[in-house]
């Protein structure tokens, strides 16, 4: 028996692939199933089987454009409810897969059908569990998303929920199991993950704080609850899109794929009120862009940021991209729900500067001149997560993060200069460029943000500054 897990970082999505003489089944798959297809056609295996752990928030998965390339059939836990054909497994029932066997565990908590596949091999020994959103590494579910959806699925409930189900049907199970799980640290579906991907069940029974066992129940949800950011705004999106279904992803990429000349695209933009997407690097973003466009990198986290700061996921998109980029660039987008990409500008951002079309720009600062000219003169945004901010900071500075840059709009300065700041540059030429959108043109981004930063004398402090309005 094989056992692989597919990461992609960007998404800190983990998939895998089981494989038993010449069957293979694909567990929580990406909605852009060619690597998981190639994969089986190099080991001469058919894909018998698509699990889902449960109904995803943070993506939207490729259980559909898998049956429709292979045959697959899906397989949900139990209580799911798909507006698609699907197995509903019960809890207990097995499936085969070549020799191998695999065992759905209906672990409700993340969500009311989260389940767990123990796989066990050709032999019989249990080899590993496959947890989705129910056990990460060092951290569990957060049980507050299903709300977003069920208003009767409170975050209460459920954490009651998940807390017998590791109680009752994952601490049992033997602790040389390898844990397999659906996401690792960077994830939105939990708090506290690990770096790492994997590690035996029965490590995580020393070491995750969610499985010590004297917590009391009251104590499990006291803990689970607290610290909870906001999830992100598209998450109840995509578990609708995974429930109801969605068109698939060939038929996205062949409406994207539009090549647009410069008074196309411009036409075409005024004329649909297309958003117009800029995905190439910051430092070229700076350099020059089409007004009104906003930028998120492709060599990023293009997908998710795309989740947090476009509201509306049937928004009609436009692409500007370094060429080559376009499909990657679709793709990407797709796999959190925005399939409205009508088209592309042919020959990238050069070509519309050579028709001598309008251009705006962004002036970035050096971390010296930021220090020589800027310290002590202007208010200084640092855009990034409340919890990196604890953590060090420039001192003076306010945190407001970018998802929540649209809620204070209204209070930053139209006069009075000021600077942005992230940890790299590449959230602050997102917000930079949110707020050109919006009129602003006094402000100054700092190029490689805090990382430069840190090798002038400006001085930076662990100490959290009341955050205060600008």
């Amino acid at each position: 028996m094989k056992i692989e897990q597919i990461y992609t970082g960007c998404l800190s999505h983990a998939a895998y692939y089981i494989e038993s003489d010449g069957e293979a089944a694909i567990f929580d798959p990406l909605r852009d199933v060619k690597p998981y297809i190639l994969k089986a056609v190099i080991n001469d295996a058919t894909i018998k089987y698509v699990f889902e752990t449960h109904f995803h928030a943070d993506f939207v998965s490729g259980h559909l454009d898998l049956r429709k390339k292979t045959g697959a059939s899906i397989v949900f836990g139990p209580t799911a409810k798909p507006e698609y054909t699907a197995i509903i497994a019960q809890d207990g029932e097995t499936f085969t897969v070549g020799s191998c066997r695999v065992k759905a565990i209906h672990t409700p908590g993340h969500t009311m059908e989260s389940t767990t596949y123990l796989i066990i091999d050709e032999s019989g020994k249990e080899k590993g569990i496959i947890t989705g959103d129910t056990l990460f590494i060092g951290d569990v579910g957060r049980p507050d998303l299903a709300q977003h959806v069920d208003k009767s699925l409170t975050e209460d409930k459920l954490a009651r929920m998940l807390f017998h189900s590791l109680r009752k049907k994952i601490m049992p199970l033997n602790d040389d199991l390898i844990v397999y799980p659906n996401h690792g640290a960077g994830s939105a579906c939990g708090k506290m993950m690990s770096k790492q991907t994997t590690d035996t069940l029965g490590n995580q029974k020393r070491t995750n704080y969610a499985l010590r066992p004297e917590l009391t129940e009251d104590e499990f949800v006291t803990e689970l609850l607290s610290g909870l950011t906001t999830p992100p705004q598209y998450f109840p999106k995509n578990v609708l899109l995974n429930i109801n279904g969605y068109d698939l992803l060939d038929n996205v990429i062949q409406n994207g794929l539009r090549a647009l000349e410069p008074v196309a695209f411009e036409m075409v933009a005024t004329t649909v009120k297309a958003l117009i997407l800029d995905t190439r690097e910051a430092s070229e973003f700076a350099k020059g862009f089409i007004p009104n466009s906003i930028n998120i990198g492709i060599n990023g986290n293009l997908a998710t940021w795309a989740g947090e700061k476009i509201s509306n996921n049937k928004q009609e998109i436009l692409l500007v991209t370094d060429p080559g980029k376009e499909e990657e660039s679709m793709i990407r987008l797709s796999r959190v729900g925005y399939d409205k990409t009508i088209g592309y500008l042919d020959g990238g951002f050069e070509a519309w500067k050579k028709s001598g079309n309008e251009i705006d720009s962004i002036e970035r600062i050096s971390a010296d001149d930021f220090q020589e000219k800027f310290y002590d003169h202007a208010p200084i945004l640092d855009i990034r997560k409340k919890s990196e901010f604890v953590s060090e900071h420039v001192v003076g500075a306010i945190n407001i993060p970018l998802n929540q840059i649209n809620e204070y709009l209204s209070e930053f300065p139209r006069q009075q200069n000021f600077v942005l700041y992230c940890g790299s540059g590449y959230r602050s030429m997102i917000a930079a460029s949110l707020l050109k959108q919006r009129g602003f043109n006094n402000f100054k981004e700092v190029e490689g943000g805090l990382s430069s930063i840190k090798n002038t004398n400006i001085p930076r402090t662990d100490y959290r500054v009341p955050k205060t309005m600008l």
